[in-house]
C-alpha cells in the first residue's frame, strides 16, 4: 500500500497524531510549517500511483437543478457588513479551499457564526440547507451542537463552541459559472463546488468528541452511528475467507485515517477485498454504506453521485482494521476511482480517558479522488472550454 510521505508521518504518531504536531514547538509552528508544505504542493488529487486518471468525470447536464443553493448563498452575502463580506468572499480558483482543518486551533477564513447577527445565521443555515440534506444538515447541526457540548465538559469556551464555524463563498453565486462554498470548523468541513447543474461535495470532513451527549442542553444528540453501524454491518456479514481479504489489521491502536486535511495529494493503493468478491446482497451492503454518506447531499445530486459510484462498484474496495465487537473501536475505508470513505476510531484529544481509539472519538473523510476534490477537474475542463472566449474572462 503506497502512501505519501506525509500521510506516513500522520499514521506514525498514533492516536494523538495531530495534537502533537501542533505541540511540536511553541504556537504550533510545526503543524504550520506542515500545513503550508503540503499547501504549496500544486493539486494533483488522491491517486493510487501519484497520477490521476482520465475521462471519469465530464461537464454535463446533471438535471437538478442547483438555483436553490445559488440563490441562498446570495442571500447569506447580503446580509452580511462590508467588512464580512471582504473576508468571506475569494475567487473560485483560490487557495482558500484547500485550507480547511479539523483542527480546533487551526486559523480559519471568513465570517464565524458565533459573530454574525440572528439574520446573518438565519441565512447561514439556509445556505447549508439549500445544499444538503435533511439529513447532512441535521448531522452538520449535531457536530456543531456537540462541539458546543465539549466546551460544557471541559470549561473550555475559547477553543469549543457552537459557533466556533466560518463559511466562505468562493466565485459568485451562479447558475451557470462556477462557484462554491466552504463550511470550516472543528470536526465538520464541508467543500462544496457548483457548476451549472453540477455539484461536487468533497472533501466533507464529520466527527466529534464526544459522539453522544450524555448530558446536558444536548442530551441525546448523537453523531455518526447510521455510518458506524452500517460499515459493521458490512464487515460482519463476510465469511471467513473474504474477512482475510478485508482486514489490514486486527489490531487498532491508534488513528489510522490517511486522507484528511493537507492530503490533497494522497497517494494510495487500493487494499482488502474488491466488491466482485462479494455476494448480492453483501453489494447491497456496501452500497448502502456509501449512502450513508453520500446521501448528506440532497435526493437527485445523492442519486446521481451513487450512480457515479455504482458504475465503478467492480473496482471498489473495502478495507477494515480492528475488531468487529459490539464495543470494538475500528477503522474501515470504502476506495474507488470515483470515491474514498473513510471512518476512524480515535483516542480521547480534549475528553480524559486511556490514550487509545474508542467510539467516544470518531473522525470521517470522503473525497472524490483523481483530481476532481474541490470539482478540481470539472473546473479545469470549463476552463478549457472557454479558453479562446475573451468574453468569458478565463
Amino acid at each position: 500500500m503506497r502512501r505519501s510521505s506525509a500521510a506516513i508521518s500522520f499514521a506514525l504518531t498514533g492516536v494523538a497524531s495531530i495534537a502533537a504536531l501542533i505541540a511540536t514547538t511553541a504556537g504550533g509552528q510545526g503543524f504550520a510549517a506542515m500545513r503550508e508544505k503540503a499547501l504549496a504542493e500544486p493539486f494533483v488529487g488522491v491517486t493510487t500511483d501519484g497520477t490521476p486518471r482520465p475521462d471519469l468525470f465530464s461537464v454535463q447536464g446533471a438535471g437538478v437543478s442547483t438555483a436553490p443553493v445559488s440563490r441562498a448563498a446570495e442571500a447569506f452575502l447580503a446580509v452580511l457588513t462590508e467588512e464580512q463580506r471582504g473576508r468571506t468572499a475569494f475567487p473560485i480558483d483560490d487557495l482558500e479551499w484547500r485550507r480547511w482543518d479539523n483542527i480546533h486551533r487551526a486559523p480559519r477564513q471568513g465570517v464565524r457564526f458565533g459573530e454574525m447577527d440572528a439574520a446573518g445565521r438565519a441565512e447561514a443555515f439556509a445556505l447549508l440547507a439549500a445544499g444538503l440534506s435533511p439529513s447532512g444538515l441535521e448531522k452538520s447541526r449535531n457536530v456543531m451542537k456537540l462541539n458546543g457540548h465539549l466546551a460544557e465538559l471541559v470549561g473550555n469556551h475559547e477553543e469549543y463552541g457552537e459557533g466556533l464555524y466560518h463559511i466562505t463563498v468562493m466565485g459568485e453565486p451562479s447558475e451557470s459559472e462556477p462557484w462554491g462554498w466552504q463550511l470550516d470548523g472543528h470536526h465538520l468541513a464541508i467543500n462544496y463546488f457548483v457548476l451549472g447543474d453540477q455539484v461536487v461535495m468533497t472533501p466533507v470532513f464529520m466527527g466529534s468528541e464526544p459522539t453522544v451527549a450524555l448530558s446536558g442542553g444536548h442530551e441525546g444528540i448523537s453523531v455518526m452511528q447510521e455510518e458506524q453501524a452500517a460499515g459493521l454491518a458490512l464487515m460482519r456479514s463476510l465469511d471467513d475467507t473474504q474477512r482475510k481479504l478485508a482486514f489490514l489489521d486486527v489490531e487498532k491502536t491508534r488513528g489510522n485515517a490517511l486522507a484528511q486535511a493537507y492530503q490533497d495529494n494522497l497517494v494510495l493503493d487500493y487494499a482488502g477485498i474488491a466488491a466482485v468478491r462479494l455476494d448480492p446482497p453483501q453489494r447491497d451492503l456496501l452500497l448502502e454504506l456509501v449512502g450513508e454518506y453520500v446521501g448528506n447531499l440532497p435526493a437527485g445530486h445523492a442519486r446521481i453521485r451513487m450512480e457515479e459510484v455504482e458504475a465503478h462498484l467492480d473496482e471498489t474496495y473495502f478495507a477494515w482494521i480492528g475488531d468487529t465487537g459490539d464495543d470494538a473501536a475500528f477503522y474501515y475505508r470504502v476506495h474507488s476511482p470515483v470515491i474514498l470513505i473513510e471512518f476512524d476510531h480515535q483516542g480521547p484529544i480534549a475528553l480524559e480517558g486511556p490514550p487509545v481509539p474508542s467510539r467516544r472519538h470518531v473522525h470521517s473523510v470522503v473525497r472524490t479522488p483523481n483530481g476532481n476534490d474541490y470539482g478540481k477537474d470539472l473546473l479545469r475542463q470549463h476552463y478549457e472550454a472557454h479558453a479562446a472566449d475573451p468574453a468569458h474572462l478565463h
